[in-house]
């Protein structure tokens, strides 16, 4: 049996590519100041084209005060000293560019930093003409507009005596929400996009972008009613000169949404980041540290969901972990006795979907999460939360809980290279502390292990490029109320991807037939397989397979 093996002719390269995020002040330091730099992620491209991915997503480098890790930017066309300089930027490209890595930049379009320019000039007056950059409502002090709620706690409005107005900010006080009903405004967006295109990006990763068509007075941020033709023209004025990945993040799509954001027409994004899947372990109706058990098959109906009804009307992203996440292995998997086995069955498991996925830097690794002290943490949410939550009055140990479980510190520890000081990182202080486990979980070993979850991600990678299924094959989900297994098929042609799963720490039986001697296993993460005395399916703790077989005949 040949099956096929051949690139798709479709100009979308995104569609077959992963892309490996890297948030740069935790990758690699050059200089020993503690904090990961541009020279430091330019020093470790070697290192990302082993692994074989196509592009990187670099979390903010634009000047910044820092107050949100970056995401409170004060200027969008300068890069921020503790990461480098411009050169050092143009450098990157260039170089990334040498062993085909696109670089995507991470764009914050809804909010600037209250260091902006623009914002400095517009609390000056009312007449200012960069007042109306942002969002003001009058009002009297102590009395705001109304009581809307920052992500980050705190009212939504802040005062400034200078113009006798609030400003509206869906985050920290620092980062003032921009007012994309200003014409003139989207047209100094359009021109630093523009900007950057001609420096050479390769695409750009959306913060926030459901939340641009904000309506405040009726309680509205995500989901406005000119959104989609915000972005439309957003997409017109820049990202359709230039063969890009645009990449939107929005926490309130559903797949209905998604298919105006990813429509196939290329008049929006190429994509959409959401996270249906990905906050299904918190109470319902409850903020993110109200833990939950994962319920196992909702998890299955979210992704079938989102697999059946955008194919071939929309693209989706595939992810585990992020900037703003724990890490998976601690989450989901095993990060004790099974860390390796079930770290392996959580990638097999996403790869073999349709949609473009997304490696966080050290997921490759099967980094974990950590467990700090409270001094210890350096993420502003975090630290709002705990103090928040002490005086409503919950225990110490009970937050403290939830902060080990869902901090964004989780995803912010030192980049473990090898098991030297600080894991490699940094000949400094690193700015937070490095993981403990870094001497048994690093790069350095894992790149010599054949038996390695980097190995795992490396085949994995190579598959997406040699086999169109993946990127193009239908899906189907199996055992849709099996409370252990997750399994599913993608067929297109005359090619069919079978991938089994244990999502569990416990040895069960599976119902289903393997495609062997016939199919190829292409990748499992146990070196045997296992039966029982009857031919019986046993799929051990975690254990996962992916196979490619010949397509059923209808």
């Amino acid at each position: 049996m040949e099956l096929e093996r051949k690139q798709s002719n479709d100009s979308k390269w995104w569609k077959s590519a992963v892309i490996y995020q890297i948030y740069p002040r935790s990758f690699a330091d050059s200089n020993g100041d503690g904090i990961g730099d541009l020279k430091g992620i330019i020093s470790k491209l070697d290192y990302l084209e082993t692994l074989g991915i196509d592009a990187v997503w670099l979390s903010p480098v634009c000047r910044s005060p820092q107050d949100d890790n970056g995401y409170d930017i004060s200027d969008y066309q300068d890069i921020d000293p503790m990461f480098g300089t411009l050169e050092d930027m143009e450098e990157l490209i260039e170089e990334a560019g040498k062993r085909r890595i696109r670089i995507i930049m991470d764009l914050v379009l809804n909010h600037s930093s209250d260091e902006h320019f623009w914002f400095l000039e517009a609390k000056k007056s009312r007449e200012n003409p960069y007042h109306d950059y942002y969002v003001w409502r009058d009002g009297t002090e102590g009395a705001p507009p109304n009581d809307m709620r920052a992500c980050f706690g705190g009212s939504a409005w802040e005062w400034v005596p200078e113009v006798q107005q609030y400003y509206f900010h869906q985050f920290s006080v620092k980062q003032p929400d921009l007012n994309w009903e200003n014409p003139k405004l989207r047209q100094e967006i359009y021109d630093m996009i523009n900007w950057w295109i001609g420096k050479g990006v390769g695409g750009f990763r959306l913060d926030v972008i459901d939340q641009i068509a904000k309506e405040p007075d009726r309680k509205i941020t995500n989901n406005g009613p000119r959104l989609h033709e915000f972005l439309r023209e957003l997409s017109r004025e820049t990202f359709q000169k230039a063969d890009l990945v645009t990449v939107g993040e929005a926490w309130g799509a559903d797949t209905e949404l998604a298919k105006l954001y990813s429509n196939p027409d290329g008049s929006e994004l190429s994509m959409v980041f959401q996270f249906e899947h990905i906050c299904l372990d918190q109470m319902p109706g409850k903020e993110k540290w109200d833990l939950a058990p994962l319920p196992f098959l909702k998890l299955k109906e979210v992704f079938g969901r989102w697999q059946t009804q955008l194919h071939g009307k929309g693209w989706n992203s595939l992810f585990w972990n992020n900037h703003d996440l724990p890490r998976i292995v601690s989450r989901w998997g095993n990060d004790g006795e099974y860390r390796v086995e079930s770290a392996k069955m959580l990638a097999i498991l996403l790869h073999g979907m349709q949609g473009t996925p997304y490696i966080y830097q050290g997921e490759e690794l099967g980094m974990t999460n950590v467990r700090y002290e409270i001094g210890e943490y350096r993420d502003i949410e975090t630290l709002n939360l705990y103090q928040e939550r002490l005086e409503k009055g919950y225990e110490k140990e009970e937050i403290m809980r939830s902060i080990h479980a869902k901090s964004r510190d989780n995803a912010r520890t030192p980049m473990q290279w090898n098991d030297g000081e600080n894991a490699g990182f940094t000949a400094g202080e690193p700015w937070i502390r490095t993981n403990p486990n870094y001497r048994e979980i690093n790069a350095a070993k894992q790149t010599e292990d054949e038996d390695s979850v980097f190995r795992c991600y490396q085949e994995l990678i190579r598959f997406r490029k040699e086999y169109p299924v993946f990127a193009e094959g239908e899906f189907r989900m199996l055992l849709e109320t099996d409370e252990d297994i997750f399994a599913y098929t993608r067929t297109d042609g005359d090619s069919q991807l079978l991938v089994i799963c244990n999502f569990h720490d416990r040895t069960v039986k599976c119902p289903l037939e393997t495609p062997e001697p016939d199919g190829k296993l292409l990748i499992g993460n146990y070196r045997d397989r296992a039966g029982g005395p009857d031919g019986t399916l046993l799929l051990r703790p975690y254990e996962a397979r992916m196979y490619l077989t010949a397509a059923p005949k209808a």
